[in-house]
């Protein structure tokens, strides 16, 4: 692909045989990082959260819930902030920033975007993992059978899954999360997390 060839120096997969990589983006949130944190557990499955700054900070015993199940915590900015609508600067402060609450050193940009020219300065400090499946989670336009089917047809050793942990997606997650598991396991593919 000719995008991923363009920003070649960031994590669009892994060559990992057999493994997949579920993460969940935004969180953590009193509505969902609680559902989502025991339903992993019940299956035994560690996952990947690209936290946001301010959450973290507003909810500490999700932080640490996250942590003690297992799972690798990334930072996903501060405050959500676009990459293609800030200055470089204000970005990387937003960074460092949400490091005082999410120390990784695994990043995501919110939205998936952001300059080329940012990814110099964050390399220093961050590796930037982007995603090779995307869920749609949050487009209503896109029906959870869908999504579902997609994934039956898409999913591959190796991918990086990309889910969210916000109020918007909460009711569609729920009924989301347990049917895409089914159908990974059923293609004979295990969980990783991501290095951080």
């Amino acid at each position: 692909m000719l995008f991923r060839k363009l920003f070649s120096r960031r994590v669009w997969g892994f060559d990992s045989l057999g493994k997949v990589y579920l993460t969940f983006d935004d969180g953590p949130t009193e509505e969902l990082t609680g559902w989502i944190l025991s339903f992993l557990r019940s299956q035994g499955i560690k996952a990947t959260f690209f936290c946001v700054g301010e959450n973290a900070k507003n909810h500490p015993l999700l932080m640490t819930e996250i942590i003690n199940d297992g799972h690798v915590i990334g930072n996903h900015t501060m405050r959500h902030e676009k990459g293609v609508q800030t200055s470089k600067n204000d970005f990387i402060r937003s960074i460092d920033e949400a490091n005082q609450f999410v120390p990784s050193t695994i990043f995501r940009p919110p939205y998936g975007r952001m300059p080329i020219r940012f990814d110099k300065d964050i390399l220093k400090t961050h590796k930037i993992i982007m995603w090779s499946w995307l869920s749609y989670d949050f487009d209503e336009s896109v029906s959870v059978q869908e999504i579902l089917k997609r994934a039956q047809k898409q999913i591959k050793s190796g991918d990086i899954i990309v889910l969210h942990d916000n109020i918007k997606v909460s009711e569609r997650l729920k009924e989301i999360l347990p049917e895409l598991v089914q159908i990974i396991k059923k293609k004979g593919l295990t969980f990783e997390v991501i290095s951080s």
